[in-house]
């Protein structure tokens, strides 16, 4: 963890924003502006870009990918720039945790995937690197994008150890068993031998 040398209620106040933020949910706005329906009917009932992306739109899934990331990096940006860096990690937290149970939709949100890329890239690039090319690595092997997500978010406080980041370590860890407890349901598919592949209809 960085050390806390910002002020309590500032500190409250980046994790409200960051928290809000991160509670838009970005997929059931892009599918009412491109009229694709109520996102939280369509296939899995997610709110997130793998979703959109089964209505058969790519840019709208497209742009769902990009905005909830954004939710994580801007949140991460602004904090560090108008507050520090204990601020930063705090606020990729909450972005995450926004996203993950958004106040809009009743605390029923995503599995917060692109959100938890976003804010490891703005946080230190080289750890969101790293995670981004570990999903993409094991997507191509086992072509099972729940599967890549749970990989990727398990090794991410490794990177952080491995690249230098150890500040970011007690941080990953707690967004990695986040990703892990949203994904209960695809674990178990996953056990079962039931969990879709990429591209299968």
């Amino acid at each position: 963890m960085p050390e806390l040398t910002s002020a309590p209620l500032m500190l409250a106040l980046v994790a409200l924003a960051a928290y809000l933020l991160g509670s838009i949910p970005f997929g059931i706005v892009m599918a009412k502006l491109f009229g694709l329906g109520d996102l939280r009917a369509i296939g899995s009932g997610n709110i997130g870009a793998t979703n959109v992306l089964r209505t058969g739109n790519k840019l709208a899934a497209f742009l769902t990918l990009i905005l909830d990331a954004g939710k994580g990096g801007i949140a991460v940006l602004a904090a560090r720039a108008l507050v520090g860096e204990d601020a930063a990690q705090l606020a990729g937290f909450t972005a995450f945790l926004g996203h993950c149970f958004p106040i809009f939709l009743g605390f029923k949100g995503g599995k917060g995937v692109a959100t938890w890329l976003g804010t490891l890239l703005a946080l230190f690039w080289p750890l969101g690197l790293a995670a981004c090319t570990t999903w993409l690595a094991a997507a191509a092997l086992m072509r099972i994008s729940s599967l890549a997500a749970l990989l990727a978010a398990v090794l991410s406080p490794l990177w952080a150890y491995m690249l230098g980041a150890p500040s970011l370590l007690v941080l990953a860890v707690a967004l990695a068993a986040l990703i892990l407890y949203r994904h209960k349901a695809n674990i178990s598919r996953i056990l079962a031998g039931d969990e879709p592949r990429i591209g299968k209809k």
